[in-house]
């Protein structure tokens, strides 16, 4: 009895699977953008960046999200403001330099998550969930309009990669 609940169990580990979602922040507003918030170093998001939140929103809202991470910047904290007051998830602050540590804590959460970040630090995050380089290098200045997409399957053992225009 006792071999058939184990092996009953590892089934049924084998047949979870869980999705990353990996974005840069929106497009962050710059001086002369309208009323909108804008320091030096933590500038808000331009109205163009407000819509490409919504549109992550509308992206994600049906991906079963339950984990939102963010830097405690306004712009990152603002591109998953939306989707996190849809679901009704918080979004938890992690280090500005996503490390081993912090990329080994979302392995650990095996559920559906949103991670946004940097153009230099996303490369850093997908490829560390991916565990091979799929993104070469840091994203250029202007691009916000990807999803990197990593997909565990069957307890993990087989990992999906996927970049998304949105």
């Amino acid at each position: 009895m006792k071999c058939l609940l184990t092996m009953f169990l590892l089934i049924m580990l084998a047949g979870c699977s869980h999705t990353y979602y990996v974005v840069r922040h929106a497009e962050k507003a710059v001086p002369g953008d309208g009323p909108v918030m804008n320091t030096q170093n933590d500038p808000s998001l331009s109205t163009m960046g407000l819509q490409r939140a919504e549109a992550l929103k509308k992206v994600l809202h049906d991906k079963n999200i339950r984990y939102i991470y963010s830097t405690n910047t306004i712009r990152t904290r603002s591109t998953a403001e939306p989707l996190s007051k849809l679901m009704n998830v918080p979004v938890q602050i992690y280090g500005p330099r996503p490390d081993s540590a912090f990329i080994q804590q979302l392995k650990l959460l095996k559920k559906n998550t949103l991670i946004v970040g940097h153009s230099n630090t996303i490369d850093d995050i997908a490829n560390g969930l991916a565990g091979e380089t799929k993104v070469g290098s840091d994203l250029p200045e202007t691009v916000y309009d990807q999803i990197f997409i990593i997909h565990y399957r069957k307890g993990g053992r087989k990992i999906v990669f996927e970049r998304v225009i949105y």
